[in-house]
């Protein structure tokens, strides 16, 4: 999906989840600020980075997305 981002919530969300399951961590909160430091180029992290955070733990801790 690195080839087609923009600068929305679903285009995060999607490289998100995409380099979350790449990256191998057992901290949680480093695992986040690694995810979002790969994805520093992306058009939503650029704009709205605190945004950008609260999306990332809304994934982890709200949705239990990767339990």
């Amino acid at each position: 999906m690195k080839d087609k981002t923009y600068n929305n919530a679903d285009s995060f969300a999607i490289s998100f989840d995409e380099e979350w399951q790449k990256f191998d961590c057992n901290d949680i909160t480093q695992k986040i600020d690694k995810v979002i430091d790969i994805l520093s180029d992306h058009p939503f992290v650029i704009s709205d980075p605190e945004n950008a955070r609260n999306i990332a733990k809304f994934r982890i801790y709200s949705l239990k997305k990767f339990e």
